[in-house]
């Protein structure tokens, strides 16, 4: 492998070729006013100048767009109202790490659910599992929805197959078995519309190997006129339908716990593409768990498992923290065993590249179960050549434990995922200094929101 590992000399320092191509020029406008609202021509001039950067129009036709978003950016700058004004925490998505899959962005997850409130729902995002389950008579309605990895944005079929693979995957770990799926495209003002087509190719590769149809959705652009770009992102959601559920909930100690193979999906894929290794994504274009799936709920031995789920962004570390607040449990891995279940190509290059492999997506796996049923479970997957080891078990407690180099070793989660791009390197993965003050500031901001919630609720239903 070509693996350039230092990258300094050859991407950092360097903007992203996407965003360099890429813009919110209603964003630019309204940070632009707030910090100087005297100076509109100013604003117009530098708008007018960043847009002929991107768009191949006149100068006078640029000006005439920026004066247009500089009239619509201020009327809608100060709007009071329960609806009309927004709740501020003071805290950026990038700052707390959301999306990164780490401490930030599991603590915002947790808050999530105490904005949506009790919901009589078997399953909800209290629970945070990545599916969501209601009670249909006497069966079980499964829902989920995933986006697309947002650096695959030029790559729209791997794009599509990954999301679609990792829809049906949340619905599958759920003991479901996948009826159908939706997707939802958002494509910038000067995107090729040809990457529609492509990531639904993307998309229906998934569902015609697995006999699960693509039956609607919603194709966009992003933020309409005022995001100007490339850019594309938008997800695939899926529904299913079980009589027996495998929630994470229903974890317990004395379980074992064990794991397929695993390759990785879209978070592999972007760091192949962004690190030059390019022919590690082809190690990707599988649907081994799928398969696996397939194996447990054919046989019916899915009805023996007590919780399944699927090794995604955060890897083990995050799944071992979501399953052990859900279950209150503790869950203990042994290292070995889960190394010798990743791809070696993917392993190989995560390891060159000095990233945790252990917390990044491998897109494996989970299953969780009574020990009297793990042989059976074990024999049933390998019997269709899919590999699978039992890697730890559960006990009683909480957190998570590995056994490294025959020594204990604590298990948690960093504040982000393993930093697999060069990008992410820059920013690392260690808590902030202020964590603390912006965890209360998300606090407030949360409560604020739900305050507004009940207040519309209360003006609404006394109409």
């Amino acid at each position: 492998m070509n693996a350039k590992l230092s990258c300094p000399a050859y991407l950092l320092g360097q903007k992203d070729p996407q965003e360099m191509v890429t813009m919110d020029i209603e964003g630019y406008a309204k940070r632009a006013l707030r910090e100087d609202p005297s100076n509109e021509a100013g604003l117009e001039a530098k708008l007018a100048s960043r847009i002929i950067e991107i768009k191949h129009i006149s100068l006078e036709k640029a000006h005439e767009i920026a004066a247009a978003v500089v009239c619509e950016a201020k009327a809608t700058l100060d709007v009071k109202g329960d609806v009309l004004s927004s709740t501020f925490s003071g805290v950026s998505m990038g700052e707390f790490g959301v999306g990164s899959r780490g401490t930030g962005d599991f603590y915002v997850h947790s808050k999530l659910g105490e904005v949506i409130g009790k919901t009589g729902a078997v399953v909800d995002s209290s629970q945070l599992d990545d599916s969501g389950v209601v009670k249909i008579g006497e069966d079980y309605l499964v829902v989920t929805i995933d986006g697309i990895h947002s650096r695959l944005s030029d790559f729209p079929f791997l794009s599509g197959f990954h999301v679609a693979r990792a829809a049906l995957r949340d619905i599958y770990a759920m003991g479901a078995r996948p009826l159908a799926m939706l997707s939802d495209i958002h494509v910038a003002d000067d995107g090729d519309v040809a990457k529609i087509f492509d990531h639904i190719a993307g998309i229906t590769t998934v569902s015609e190997l697995t006999g699960i149809p693509l039956i609607t959705g919603s194709t966009l652009r992003i933020g309409g006129d005022m995001v100007i770009g490339e850019r594309m992102t938008g997800g695939v959601g899926a529904v299913g339908i079980t009589s027996s559920l495998t929630s994470r909930n229903r974890t317990e100690a004395g379980d074992l716990i064990l794991m397929t193979e695993g390759a990785g999906g879209g978070t592999v894929s972007t760091t192949a593409l962004y690190y030059g290794m390019h022919e590690v994504v082809e190690e990707t274009i599988n649907i081994r768990f799928l398969e696996a799936c397939e194996i447990l709920l054919q046989s019916g031995l899915h009805k023996k498992v007590h919780s399944m789920t699927d090794v995604t962004n955060g890897g083990i570390r995050g799944d071992a923290k979501e399953i052990s607040k859900t279950a209150g449990v503790k869950l203990v891995f042994e290292e070995e065993k889960i190394r010798a279940l990743v791809n070696p190509k993917v392993l190989s290059m995560l390891e060159n590249l000095k990233i945790d492999y252990l917390g990044v997506s491998l897109d494996a796996l989970l299953i969780i179960v009574p020990p009297a049923y793990a042989d059976e479970i074990l024999n049933a997957v390998r019997a269709e050549g899919i590999k699978i080891d039992v890697i730890g078990h559960v006990d009683k407690g909480s957190g998570a434990e590995i056994f490294l180099n025959g020594e204990c070793k604590d298990f948690t989660p960093r504040f982000r995922e393993s930093a697999y791009t060069p990008v992410k390197k820059v920013h690392g993965e260690e808590n902030p200094r202020d964590f603390e003050e912006m965890r209360t500031a998300i606090d407030k901001a949360a409560l604020e929101a739900i305050e507004k919630k009940q207040k519309v609720l209360e003006k609404i239903r006394s109409k």
